[in-house]
């Protein structure tokens, strides 16, 4: 790898550090060619502390390592961005990362709706919220709603109207999210299943 220790005098460049699963950004640190040697050779993501003044593993003394994934070298090549599987919390603080954010995986609004779903089952407000009578009415009227909406996305796949297929696709995904979650699952279950068969 082509990397510029030289743009600053003082031979480091900038590392961030990336969860390879959840891509969460956990911290930033510097390198300097023998940190980046030395990554590469154990595996475990090593710094040029310049505090300390040396070479600097993370997790040498707390056991949080950060095990190497992959490097990626940015335009310049005066910068990389490291994936790693962290061993544990990544800020000396305790925190998850350095700017105090929970590392978990997010699939974006499709997390969120989980979350409005999971909200709405234990306010329980079976008047006013949907979801909350589905969860009231129990796990086989919430199976038995997901049955309709795949059989209804089955009826308009075999259509040309594009709008109303992709809205019972909508209709049996968010259907779905509820199922997962009367089963005591969340969508980061279907995930795992899903890598383990690639």
């Amino acid at each position: 790898m082509n990397i510029n220790y030289t743009k600053n005098k003082d031979g480091l460049i900038p590392a961030i550090i990336q969860d390879a699963t959840t891509k969460k950004v956990l911290m930033l640190g510097y390198m300097n060619e023998e940190a980046y040697e030395k990554t590469v050779a154990t595996n475990k993501v090593t710094f040029f502390s310049r505090t300390k003044k040396r070479l600097w593993t993370k997790g040498e003394e707390s056991g949080n390592f950060l095990n190497l994934v992959a490097i990626k070298n940015d335009c310049d090549n005066d910068s990389l961005l490291i994936q790693a599987h962290p061993l544990g919390p990544t800020c000396h603080t305790g925190s998850d990362t350095c700017w105090n954010e929970e590392n978990v995986q997010s699939f974006g609004f499709l997390s969120e709706l989980e979350k409005v779903i999971e909200g709405r089952r234990e306010a329980g407000n079976t008047e006013k919220s949907y979801v909350a009578s589905l969860f009231d009415k129990g796990i086989n009227k919430i199976a038995q709603k997901v049955g309709e909406e795949a059989v209804e996305i089955v009826i308009e796949a075999k259509d040309t109207n594009d709008d109303l297929f992709l809205n019972e696709g909508a209709d049996l995904l968010f259907h779905y999210l509820i199922l997962l979650q009367a089963k005591g699952f969340t969508l980061k279950d279907i995930v795992k299943i899903l890598e383990g068969r690639h």
